[in-house]
């Protein structure tokens, strides 16, 4: 895999005081750029030779031999970016843009080389098969992955709405013991996600302790980052210091107009911890939007069971009526931003026709009425016929703003690896990193 054809972002593994590593011809020499060593240090104007796949020297390379000569003058050559939180890697090999774009085309030209994988609580398990299945056919990424709270809990409970027993927590923590010793990196959680969302904060508590004896971190996507904000950052920076663990709040945000102005307080709480000497961070994309499936606009207890529980459950009027009443709060309060038509299908397996349109564009095309009454019915139709995933327009751009100044605060896309004029994907995909720099 010849990254270079795609990116001048070199991960180095030497300092720029190391001048010279090796005598004789290059492949590659770059010439004249500003050399960042990730150090934080100020850059430094200087040629990187090449050999290989490793970098041998760094310097006045003006009278090195060399195969090619690339005048990068006015460029940046800095270390390869890692992304903390990537869906690179889902649940099979099919809907795993790891495995259908190995080139992963839209990372690389963001000059991110290394990407981490199993966020939100879902992860591959175990890992190892997951790195025997990347080490038979390399992406041009590095990969990494956390363990996943929701998916260590499907195997041990299923989606059942309740307390694990003694043997089901037991079990637990043997799944995550288990991929921590093969490899991955800490435990995710999806609190706001199935079965996450049934889980209390002990539950992950005794997990996190797992992760912790590996040196492994604590990565959540919150249970609430809605009207229930403050709570969530609160209840993660308990698990992290019961945890005994690092702990990083992953897209960090303030959702829903209630919410706008609220990141002062979360940062305020992660300041306060940080001072009392636990280790909280913070990573985040730099959009004002979020995306994930459109059941996440359901009351949680409705999304409990298998899927044909979860339809009767739509069947019935009362229960409908009730599930209708949950899409509605979060309509208003929560992702839909208390407008239908900051809700947009991405990506509708069933009816392709629905990428890119909002719901207050399929109410028209429908020939309904916009409100978020209707919105709520369209919400549940379109689960039932299978589900979309879609954007959500529902965050202050001075939240993200000030989240992104912060200095506990890194990069990451909550992406995946795609190809262009697939479906109508987050621009997070393509843009996180260059937008932040840019």
């Amino acid at each position: 895999m010849n990254l270079l054809r795609k990116s001048l972002a070199i991960l180095f593994s030497i300092s720029l005081h190391a001048v010279c590593l090796a005598s004789g011809p290059l492949d590659v020499v770059l010439v004249g750029g500003t050399v960042f060593d990730g150090s934080g240090a100020e850059g430094v104007i200087a040629d990187v030779g090449l050999s290989g796949d490793r970098i041998t020297a760094i310097g006045d390379l003006s009278s090195r031999a060399a195969e090619l000569r690339l005048d990068v003058t006015g460029l940046a050559v800095t270390p390869g970016f890692v992304d903390i939180h990537s869906h690179a890697v889902r649940d099979s090999v099919d809907s795993s843009g790891i495995f259908r774009w190995p080139d992963a085309e839209n990372y690389i030209r963001q000059g991110v080389t290394s990407v981490i994988g199993g966020p939100d609580g879902s992860s591959w398990h175990p890992v190892s098969e997951l790195f025997t299945m990347l080490e038979a056919a390399p992406p041009s990424v590095n990969f990494g992955t956390f363990v996943g709270h929701n998916t260590v809990r499907a195997l041990a409970m299923g989606r059942a709405d309740r307390a694990p027993s003694a043997a089901e927590l037991q079990q637990m923590q043997d799944l995550v013991e288990l991929d921590m010793k093969e490899g991955a990196f800490g435990l995710s959680s999806g609190l706001k996600y199935i079965p996450g969302a049934y889980a209390n904060s002990g539950e992950v508590v005794a997990l996190a302790r797992v992760a912790g004896q590996y040196g492994g971190i604590y990565i959540t996507h919150m249970r609430e980052e809605g009207v229930g904000l403050i709570d969530s950052v609160n209840e993660t920076i308990l698990i992290g210091q019961e945890g005994g663990l690092p702990a990083q709040i992953t897209h960090h945000k303030a959702m829903g107009a209630r919410m706008w102005g609220k990141s002062g307080e979360t940062l305020a709480l992660v300041d306060a911890a940080n001072a009392r000497g636990l280790d909280i961070s913070i990573d985040q994309y730099p959009y004002a939007a979020s995306s994930t499936g459109i059941d996440v606009l359901f009351p949680a207890w409705s999304l409990a069971g298998n899927e044909a529980t979860r339809m009767a459950r739509l069947q019935d009027p009362d229960t409908r009526a009730q599930i209708k009443a949950g899409i509605i709060d979060n309509i208003i309060n929560d992702r839909g931003g208390n407008d239908p038509s900051r809700v947009a299908i991405a990506s509708c397996g069933w009816d392709p026709s629905l990428n890119g349109l909002n719901l207050a564009e399929i109410l028209l095309r429908q020939g309904r009425d916009v409100d978020i009454e209707n919105a709520a019915e369209l919400v549940m139709e379109i689960e039932q016929n299978g589900g979309c995933s879609a954007v959500y327009h529902a965050m202050a751009e001075e939240d993200v703003v000030r989240i992104m100044k912060h200095p506990r605060t890194m990069v990451a896309s909550d992406g995946g690896i795609h190809m262009p004029a697939e479906d109508r994907p987050h621009p997070r995909n393509y843009g996180s990193f260059a937008r932040v720099l840019g």
